[in-house]
């Protein structure tokens, strides 16, 4: 550690980022320099016992209060009060707590059941189109107080495209596997191990979903519970729905009006719509790879202009490079940086 710390500084870094890079304190590098004893002191070191410190006899004691079977089923937090109304006192919760522990005996107690742990999220990445689809349910208002519909729209995670979208006046897991048939057979992904990621709510735990799944061979992914941000794709897609310029904020007239308004605003966004997180390419460009020469287009005529005109870039162009990773739910790995 010492001569890597030393072949650092003589290449022009700086002590204490050098130590910190090896997790090492500044001052316990300055005293292996100045000693020139270079070990751990923590491992030598003596230090004088706790004057707090329990006794084993105590220790004992506290094992046999908790094992007795008016406290066996009762945690630390409950014990200590009770022995305080008996006018006893032993320990502090934190050294019931601690005891246990060291005696393999901080287990569950009582009947209660344990709770769960949260499970964690699903990780997928898709390189091309028709790998993974995210969709969802939301509320169409109609303009009966208390009535709305219920828009179900699938969506390619890797183009934005919808891919697949229904309007219904309930939401229920048959109309749910329809729509993913249609959609599955449209695409041309039957038996192709594409993933259909969506929350928790019932008509996506139905039998008749979950039965459709399973014959078109797509296999199904679910947000954690009372999770809302393990399905951002849907959600920002009705978003966009919802703040389009021509939603109708009074409500829809009924069924056939809301579809109608649906199926216009499905063929701009996949057609028309230039989307921020692709590049502001279509949705369908990005989903027939037409994007990737429209890109290095772009890409070219901006390094031209560049060149006509260096003065108006104070660093570099636009980046317009195709984006050819789409993540659903990323990992993020703390990585330390070794200089």
């Amino acid at each position: 550690m010492v001569s890597l710390i030393r072949e650092a500084i003589e290449s022009g870094a700086r002590q204490q980022p050098a130590c910190d890079v090896l997790e090492l304190s500044s001052r316990t590098y300055q005293r292996w320099i100045k000693t020139g004893v270079v070990s751990d002191g923590r491992i030598t070191a003596k230090r004088p016992t706790p004057v707090n410190k329990l006794s084993e006899d105590e220790h004992q004691q506290i094992l046999a209060v908790c094992n007795t079977p008016d406290y066996a089923q009762l945690p630390p937090y409950q014990i200590v009060p009770r022995l305080a109304d008996r006018g006893i006192y032993l320990a502090s919760e934190s050294s019931f707590y601690r005891i246990l522990k060291a005696a393999n005996q901080l287990t569950h107690r009582g009947n209660v059941k344990i709770k769960a742990k949260a499970s964690s999220t699903r990780h997928f990445i898709a390189t091309r189109p028709n790998q993974v689809w995210s969709w969802d349910i939301t509320y169409c208002p109609s303009r009966l107080i208390g009535q709305h519909y219920y828009l179900y729209m699938i969506e390619d995670i890797y183009s934005r495209k919808i891919v697949g979208w229904e309007v219904h006046d309930q939401e229920n897991g048959d109309h749910a596997a329809t729509l993913l048939e249609r959609s599955v057979w449209a695409e041309k992904s039957v038996k192709s191990q594409l993933v259909l990621h969506s929350d928790n709510g019932a008509p996506m735990k139905s039998i008749m979903l979950r039965a459709k799944l399973q014959e078109l061979g797509v296999v199904s992914s679910y947000s954690r519970p009372r999770v809302s941000n393990d399905n951002p794709y849907s959600e920002s897609l009705f978003r966009t729905v919802k703040y389009h310029p021509r939603w109708p904020a009074e409500g829809f007239t009924n069924l056939d009006d809301t579809r109608l308004w649906v199926k216009a605003f499905v063929q701009w966004y996949n057609r028309d719509h230039r989307h921020s997180r692709i590049k502001f390419v279509t949705p369908q460009q990005r989903h027939t790879g037409e994007d990737i020469k429209l890109l290095e287009k772009r890409q070219a005529l901006y390094r031209k202009m560049m060149k006509l005109h260096p003065a108006r870039w104070s660093t570099t162009t636009r980046n317009w490079q195709h984006e050819p990773v789409v993540e659903l739910n990323p990992k993020h790995h703390k990585e330390r940086k070794v200089a």
